[in-house]
C-alpha cells in the first residue's frame, strides 16, 4: 500500500512561519529562513543553493546574481565539469575543472582557456593540451609559441629523453638517460645548419684564451680549474651568457655564466693543428735520421 504526504505550503518545527521546506510550488522542494529561499531542487534533480534556478546538477551563487559562483554539470556524454564564476554575467565560467571520460582526461581551465590538462597515464601538461611525440608520461610545459620543456618519467634503462627544450624553432637540446649515463645534448643535426667551415686557425685563437685557478668568495677554501667569463667572450663568445659588470634593478650582481663543452670544438682543432706539426717534424726527423 503506498502512502503520500502531500503538503503546498511552508512546513516548520515550530511557530517560525517563514523559515522551513517550502513545497508550495510544483515539482519543487525549496528551503526558506527568514521567508528567503536558500535552497532548491527542481523537478529535474538540479540543487540550487544560493540561487533559484538551477540548469546544472549543483548550482551554488547569489540569488541576485543572474550567474552561480560554483557550478557541477554532469553530461550523458562523459564530461563532468565544475565551473568557477564571480557572479558577473559577463565573466561567467571563466575558470572549470573538467573530467572528460572520451581520453579519460583531467582538465583545468583559467580565463576561459584550458591551462593545464592530467593524461590518463598521469602526464602532465601545462599550457598545452598534447605533446607532439604522442609521449604522455611524464611533464610537459609550452606557452602559445610553443616554446618550453618537456620533463618524462618512467623506468625504461634504453635511451630515454627524460628532459627536452622546445622553442619557435623546435627542439634544442635534450637530457637522455640510459640504464647507466646521463646525456647532455644540444641540436646538431647537419640539416640545421650552413656555411660550414673546417678550414680556421684554432691555435691563434686557444692561445688567447687564459686558464686560471681561482675559489669562489662563497666557498673559500675550495680552490678550482676554470676561466673567468667575460676574457673568454672575447675568444668563444656563444660558450658565455650575460654581460660584463651587469646588476639588476637593486644593485645585486647579475653574474655572466660559462657553458665550458662550447670550448671543445676549438680545443679539439687547436689540438689537431698541434698533431699535424707533431706529426710533420717527426717526418723531418726520421728523413734526417735516414739520410
Amino acid at each position: 500500500m503506498a502512502s503520500e504526504i502531500k503538503v503546498d505550503t511552508i512546513v516548520n518545527a515550530g511557530g517560525d512561519n517563514d523559515s522551513g521546506i517550502d513545497l508550495s510550488t510544483n515539482d519543487v522542494v525549496a528551503v526558506k529562513t527568514a521567508n528567503t529561499e536558500r535552497m532548491r531542487v527542481d523537478a529535474s534533480g538540479n540543487v540550487g543553493i544560493g540561487n533559484t534556478s538551477p540548469d546544472q546538477l549543483l548550482n551554488l551563487g547569489n540569488t541576485s546574481s543572474s550567474q552561480p559562483i560554483l557550478q557541477f554539470l554532469s553530461s550523458t556524454s562523459g564530461a563532468n565539469t565544475i565551473h568557477f564564476g564571480d557572479g558577473s554575467s559577463a565573466d561567467a565560467y571563466r575558470g572549470y575543472i573538467n573530467y572528460a571520460h572520451n581520453g579519460d582526461n583531467l582538465q583545468f581551465a583559467t580565463a576561459g582557456s584550458e591551462a593545464m590538462r592530467i593524461t590518463d597515464s598521469g602526464g602532465l601538461f601545462i599550457s598545452c593540451t598534447s605533446e607532439p611525440s604522442n609521449t604522455t608520461s611524464g611533464i610537459f610545459l609550452r606557452d602559445n609559441s610553443e616554446g618550453g620543456c618537456k620533463f618524462s618519467r618512467g623506468n625504461a634503462t634504453s635511451l630515454t629523453t627524460m628532459l627536452e627544450f622546445l622553442n619557435g624553432n623546435g627542439s634544442v637540446g635534450t637530457i637522455k638517460t640510459t640504464g647507466t649515463s646521463t646525456q647532455f645534448n644540444t641540436s646538431s643535426d647537419y640539416r640545421l645548419k650552413e656555411n660550414v667551415v673546417t678550414d680556421w686557425d684554432a691555435t691563434t685563437r686557444l692561445k688567447q684564451l687564459k686558464p686560471s685557478r681561482f675559489n669562489f668568495i662563497a666557498d673559500a677554501n675550495t680552490t678550482l680549474d676554470g676561466f673567468i667569463a667575460h676574457e673568454v667572450a672575447n675568444v668563444v663568445p656563444e660558450s658565455i651568457s650575460g654581460d660584463k659588470d651587469a646588476v639588476d634593478a637593486d644593485g645585486n650582481i647579475d653574474p655572466q655564466g660559462i657553458d665550458q663543452s662550447k670550448l671543445v670544438p676549438l680545443l679539439t682543432k687547436a689540438l689537431q693543428e698541434a698533431v699535424a706539426k707533431i706529426e710533420t717534424l717527426e717526418a723531418r726527423i726520421t728523413a734526417l735520421e735516414s739520410e
